[in-house]
């Protein structure tokens, strides 16, 4: 047995524990709250001055201990994959190379891109790489290729206070167009038609001797794009999903199922305060998911949801999307996201006009504990913090067995940062333009 025990800062230091705090209810009204609302703006960033990635250097990036992006045993070449994969897992890896493109923008650098895609052809240069660009005071990301990623990230821890928020002007990640998934234009659910489209190398399970177009197929699966995310690390940037779902805090999300008709997805009605079939939606909702300490699948590390809707609150089971956007609307109504972390809680929000209720604001907050349910790593200090949630993770395959020591020991800490765009280099494709990147503080 293998086992990986995670860093942690062992300090001396009282405890704090959280408060207690019930969700907010939602509130319809012109738009979200405001500097004027108790915040003070400290960064912005409207996308006037001209940015292009194309100016920043891809560099190959071979993972492992010296990669500035290497985190733990999820990384894209970690030792959960060698588990689960066994030897296979290194033969399809190297069918393979990454190049990351990294720049700061934003006053003082506030802001950083982080691209990935891959180099499958072995010529030297990312196939079909993803894009960051500004025009018309809009940024634009556009990624062709599901096998690629494209965020941008706060550069910097987020303080213990903080609203960031950003408004979205247009978003062609998948979802029904005109009520079908499949476009007029070939696309399905917003992926290209040439080629196998799969999951290709990472899973969590399953034959990984197969050649990559005998994979499960992304286009009849999922489509998505993060609105606006808190993660627990650092260098957020692109990597298999996976590592994404292990290291995710808070998430307004949308993943946007292929005429899915199963029991595994619902739409909440906010007009009427009842759950609907994801058949009934048209595939353009947005999920709130409160991350907690619970281990969702059996097979991988992703953490439990939390979920608060005007339908009501959910713990597991069926993924609820909060509401239903209208893109065919963008950008003439826009939607603005935003996360804010104060008063021993997060609150998600989103604005913007939705189906079943129009223009509209909906807030939903929770405590970083609250009934015996913590938000995922949500302590920045280590005196937020006495260990009580920490466990153990056991992972078995080919590869043999091993142990994930320590997922949330006493004595550690997990940085704020926030994110928006596609960190998923094994799922989703498409385009999307977003505006008015704001960082509050408290006043």
């Amino acid at each position: 047995m293998r086992v990986s025990v995670r860093g942690a800062l062992a300090l001396t230091i009282p405890l704090i524990l959280p408060v207690t705090l019930s969700a907010t209810p939602a509130h319809a009204g012109a738009g979200p709250p405001a500097a004027g609302e108790g915040w003070r703006l400290v960064a912005a960033e409207p996308f006037n001055r001209h940015l292009d990635s194309a100016k920043a250097p891809w560099k190959r990036d071979d993972d492992g201990p010296s990669s500035p992006y290497d985190v733990d045993m999820y990384d894209n070449d970690g030792a959960y994959f060698d588990t689960v994969g066994g030897p296979a897992f290194r033969e399809r890896l190297a069918e393979m190379k990454t190049y990351r493109q990294s720049f700061r923008f934003g006053k003082g650098g506030w802001l950083t891109a982080e691209l990935a895609a891959r180099d499958a052809d072995g010529d030297g240069s990312p196939d079909r790489p993803p894009t960051l660009t500004s025009r018309n005071g809009v940024a634009h990301l556009e990624e062709p290729s599901h096998q690629a990623g494209v965020v941008i990230r706060s550069s910097r821890d987020l303080p213990a206070r903080y609203r960031v928020e950003a408004t979205l002007r247009g978003v062609d990640f998948g979802g029904r167009r005109d009520g079908a998934w499949d476009y007029p234009d070939g696309r399905i659910n917003g992926y290209s038609p040439e080629g196998c489209k799969t999951n290709f190398p990472w899973a969590s399970g399953g034959d990984f001797s197969r050649p990559e177009c005998q994979w499960a197929d992304v286009r009849t699966d999922s489509n998505g794009f993060y609105y606006m995310s808190i993660m627990d690390y650092r260098r957020v940037a692109p990597h298999n999903n996976v590592f994404i779902h292990a290291h995710r805090k808070v998430a307004m999300d949308g993943y946007n199922r292929y005429k899915y008709t199963g029991s595994g997805l619902l739409y909440c009605n906010p007009a009427t305060g009842e759950y609907e079939p994801y058949s009934a939606g048209t595939g353009n909702g947005v999920n709130a998911l409160f991350m907690t300490d619970d281990r969702r699948y059996a097979t991988m590390p992703g953490t439990e949801y939390l979920m608060e809707s005007e339908c009501g609150y959910r713990k597991g089971g069926a993924i609820v999307s909060a509401v239903d956007m209208r893109p065919e609307l963008l950008p003439g109504e826009p939607y603005t996201f935003a996360i804010e972390r104060r008063d021993g809680a997060y609150t998600m929000e989103m604005s913007g006009v939705f189906a079943h209720v129009g223009r509209a604001t909906f807030r939903y907050t929770r405590a970083f504990v609250q009934d015996g349910e913590p938000i995922w790593h949500y302590n920045q200090r280590p005196d937020e913090y006495d260990g009580r949630f920490d466990a153990d993770w056991t992972w078995q395959g080919p590869g043999g067995t091993l142990t994930d020591r320590g997922t949330w020991p006493a004595g550690s800490a997990y940085p704020d940062r926030f994110m928006i765009g596609d960190p998923h280099m094994n799922f989703y494709e498409g385009s999307a333009q977003v505006d008015d990147i704001r960082l509050y503080v408290p006043e």
